[in-house]
């Protein structure tokens, strides 16, 4: 049972090489690479439901005890995270055998993409602050050079400051890492929480805390840190900005909940409290970039800004409630951001352009997208009974219980004005007439299938989270309860040694 914690990390690593000695044949390379993502869905699939039956599990590498080795860790909020990374990666994996060209193909997309995968499922299950930054550093490389790949002018812009930004927050989170070993004696997370208790009233784990904040704050995109995802998100082929969107501010997300629950607890006054006022910033300045915009893919990438508010801001009120609330948006979010990044490559392709000025009238002549973009955006907007409506709901409800009224109305605010930027777009790509541009060529039967097949599969999965939003609230709610109970997770990890 605790060889399905590192399989989420050998299935990417191992179709990855396979990928790299395939090199010179694309069509061998397409089947490997679906093949991985099919496997690495099926065990995710399977983990999640082990942990759901154990609480959690833990596998210590070369069976180093805790803190010594290397720790790998499945709690319900890691195992959600891997399962929801390998559903959205699958769905990208089956879009981009019609979508990526066959030069980027031979240039290594295949096999850069199982890497990152399995940088982010290595960032979801360690238990070591250091093999955690090691992760990070996987996730950057290959996401500066499919970022890059293809040396399309807009792409070497968009990843120099990806690049610039990400290695800025590299260099805090290294440097915090460090001040934490020097201070506590141990990077891991587990046995890390443990020492600083006895540092609490020493201000040291408040100042570790902010450089921690500031450093997955710039991975998350979250204020004041965002201006370097709309400058980049835009400009790789489809499927990688698709997954982009989806997975690595996540990661950012899930770093930040994770050390801020189990880690700096001893001053929630000041950090969460702290944090709150940045997810209110976050969905405020997201939004309204998003408004501002007229290319499908910048509104997008502003609105991923806008969600992380939404995320962080159950982290900032801190109540299992609240945390409930983050998890749920999460789990929607991740969903319903991959395909809308993909529902944009499909209005590329069928109106011949992603700027919105350019296309129109596919109403009527694409009705199918016009249906999977309406669900979409109206899910994301938060119309019930749609699944955002429910993470939003409990995000709310948790705000007004905790007395935070200004974030509660912030949230409103900004859901209203997020369903007012995706009306921009249906309004002018989907009823406006249609531009005087040269349509596309029309798609095949097998091209149809393998663009809108994806689309399809996550928006029943966003359908479902929505109409059976109750047993997604009950994985939500005991996974909050995990981690406002850190000591379960310490014990976990540590065992005997878990004494103070």
């Amino acid at each position: 049972m605790r060889l399905l914690i590192i399989l989420p990390i050998v299935i990417p690593l191992a179709t990855a090489v396979v990928c790299l000695l395939l090199r010179g044949s694309t069509a061998m390379q397409r089947t490997v690479s679906l093949t991985g993502a099919a496997a690495l869905l099926l065990t995710a699939a399977g983990l999640l439901a082990a942990v759901w039956e154990r609480d959690a599990i833990v596998l210590q590498a070369g069976s180093w005890p805790a803190p010594y080795g290397i720790t790998l860790v499945a709690d319900l909020f890691s195992a959600v995270m891997v399962l929801l990374a390998a559903l959205t990666f699958f769905a990208v994996t089956v879009y981009a055998r019609a979508s990526v060209t066959p030069g980027r193909e031979r240039f290594g997309f295949h096999p850069l993409l199982h890497f990152l995968m399995m940088g982010v499922c290595g960032a979801f299950l360690t238990g070591d602050l250091f093999n955690l930054y090691v992760w990070f550093e996987v996730m950057l490389m290959s996401s500066f050079v499919l970022l890059a790949l293809g040396g399309e002018r807009p792409q070497l812009e968009g990843g120099i400051k990806y690049v610039t930004l990400n290695l800025l927050s590299s260099a805090v989170f290294l440097a915090a890492a460090g001040i934490l070993y020097g201070t506590a004696g141990t990077l891991n997370m587990a046995d890390a929480a443990l020492r600083l208790r006895s540092l609490q009233d020493s201000g040291l784990p408040t100042v570790l805390g902010v450089m921690f904040l500031v450093a997955f704050g710039i991975k998350a995109a979250a204020f004041p840190f965002f201006f370097w995802l709309p400058a980049s998100y835009h400009t790789p082929p489809v499927p990688i900005a698709a997954l982009f969107a989806g997975l690595l501010t996540k990661v950012g997300v899930y770093a930040m909940i994770r050390v801020f629950t189990l880690i700096f607890t001893g001053a929630t006054a000041f950090t969460h409290t702290l944090i709150l006022w940045i997810a209110g910033f976050t969905m405020v300045t997201g939004v309204l970039g998003a408004m501002s915009q007229n290319d499908v893919r910048r509104i997008l990438s502003f609105h991923i800004v806008s969600q992380i508010g939404y995320m962080i801001m159950g982290l900032g009120i801190f109540t299992p409630l609240a945390l409930a609330g983050s998890v749920f948006y999460i789990i929607h979010h991740i969903i319903v951001k991959t395909n809308l990044f993909l529902i944009s490559g499909l209005i590329n392709r069928t109106g011949g352009s992603f700027c919105l000025q350019k296309v129109g009238g596919l109403y009527a002549r694409v009705p199918v997208l016009a249906f999977l973009f309406l669900v979409s955006a109206l899910s994301l907007a938060g119309i019930p009974p749609l699944s955002g409506f429910w993470a939003k709901l409990t995000l709310l409800r948790a705000g007004i219980e905790a007395q935070q009224w200004e974030v509660a109305a912030v949230s409103l605010a900004v859901s209203l004005l997020t369903l007012y930027s995706m009306s921009k777009i249906w309004s002018e790509a989907f009823w406006a007439p249609p531009a005087d541009t040269p349509a596309p060529a029309p798609l095949d039967r097998t091209e149809w299938w393998t663009l809108f097949g994806p689309v399809m599969l996550l928006l029943l999965v966003t359908a479902a989270i929505g109409f059976g939003a109750e047993p997604v609230f009950r994985l939500a709610a005991r996974t909050a309860e995990q981690l406002m109970t850190p000591d379960l997770y310490i014990r976990t990890v540590l065992g005997a040694a878990a004494q103070p």
